[in-house]
């Protein structure tokens, strides 16, 4: 197989890339992502009894849709793409190809969906903006949901959701909906984040990755771009304005099924230099065949270890007030008062910021660095 440099427009050999055999998704996964799919996992006969009202779900009219009105990549049709997809799966090791189609889009987007099993979809208008190698992690992308489980469980909570619709006149029914509505979205955010892990153990090309992240966000003006000022935006999203900025993300944010392609990019570099994701290269990674013993209680210890983590080091000015209240920052309505305004520095009392000594430590003050979450998620 070749693969096209992405420099020089030439064919070049493969490149051999690292087998994950027998890798549990628990390895890639985001924290939240992982908690809620082990207690879904530790739920015995829960999927059985889903899969008995599958007739009421549209999953056979989506196979036969896309049967009829997309191309079925295969040795004959798309003989590239079937060749990155027979290879992502051999390097997750996920036994059984799903199938996957082309769908005519001018919108650069992939999915996996499916009940019984998984079908990966990715449009036109993605297959022609990517090259090889980007095309390569987002085939990754979705071979890791598959391996997740992720086409199951989304299908499984967003069918509880719309038959919760159906009981929408109840009295609060409406907050009752939005309640759930929103935490399925957070999920949905985190499993993308999980995916994009995926997408980088199977394409194993960080610089690949985020390319990809790029032409998603700005198109393929490739020459126009560059890595590290996309990054800069993501940082500059996150610690930039006030309160009501802050607030403005989260009303953004909260219809959302994906996270931003920015915020997206500097998470996946992060964790791609983490000593978890070392140590999968590396071959240590968490099995398969362990899964039934994983403890449910574990995983949401590490995904609440994981927010609080998130908020004592994120750079939001929401956030920032959030670890000042949990702090026991002093005079907080003046704080709250300049952050909503926009205005500099503090209204911390004579004593600091917490009324202690001048030599205690205040809660503002940066703090050395813990290490990162496990990405065996």
């Amino acid at each position: 197989m070749t693969e096209r440099n992405p420099e020089s427009g030439e064919n070049v050999p493969s490149r051999q890339r690292r087998r994950f055999a027998g890798i549990s998704s628990r390895a890639y996964e985001h924290p939240a992502d992982r908690s809620a799919l082990v207690a879904l996992r530790k739920l015995s006969g829960f999927d059985t009894v889903f899969r008995t009202l599958s007739g009421l779900l549209p999953e056979r009219s989506l196979r036969l849709l896309f049967l009829s009105d997309s191309v079925r990549v295969s040795d004959a049709q798309f003989v590239h793409l079937n060749d990155m997809l027979r290879d992502a799966c051999y390097i997750l090791d996920l036994e059984k190809v799903p199938p996957m189609y082309v769908s005519q889009d001018p919108q650069p987007t992939a999915m996996c969906i499916g009940l019984d099993e998984p079908i990966i979809v990715v449009t036109t208008g993605l297959v022609e903006l990517l090259d090889e190698e980007e095309m390569r992690a987002v085939i990754g992308h979705e071979v890791g949901h598959a391996l997740s489980g992720h086409a199951v469980y989304r299908t499984i909570l967003l069918f509880l959701t719309n038959m919760a619709l159906k009981v929408a006149w109840i009295p609060l029914g409406n907050v009752a909906i939005m309640a759930i509505v929103t935490a399925l979205r957070e999920w949905f955010r985190k499993s993308e984040l999980s995916a994009d892990r995926a997408g980088l153990l199977v394409g194993q090309d960080l610089r690949a990755s985020m390319r990809g992240l790029m032409k998603i966000a700005g198109g393929n003006h490739l020459h126009e771009m560059n890595v590290d000022a996309f990054l800069a935006q993501a940082d500059e999203y996150e610690k930039g304005g006030d309160l009501r900025d802050s607030v403005l993300k989260i009303l953004n944010l909260l219809p959302r099924s994906h996270p931003f392609t920015t915020v997206r990019a500097a998470e996946l570099k992060k964790w791609s230099e983490t000593r978890d994701y070392q140590r999968i290269m590396d071959g240590h990674y968490p099995r398969r065949e362990e899964d039934d013993g994983t403890s449910v209680t574990d995983s949401f210890r590490q995904s609440a270890a994981h927010y609080a983590d998130a908020v004592r080091t994120s750079k939001d000015p929401l956030m920032k007030l959030v670890g000042d209240i949990a702090g026991g920052a002093g005079d907080l309505g003046g704080k709250l008062r300049d952050k909503f305004t926009g205005q500099g520095g503090g209204t911390a009392g004579k004593g600091g910021a917490t009324g202690g000594s001048p030599g205690s430590a205040r809660p503002d003050e940066p703090r050395d660095p813990e290490e990162p979450e496990p990405a065996g998620s």
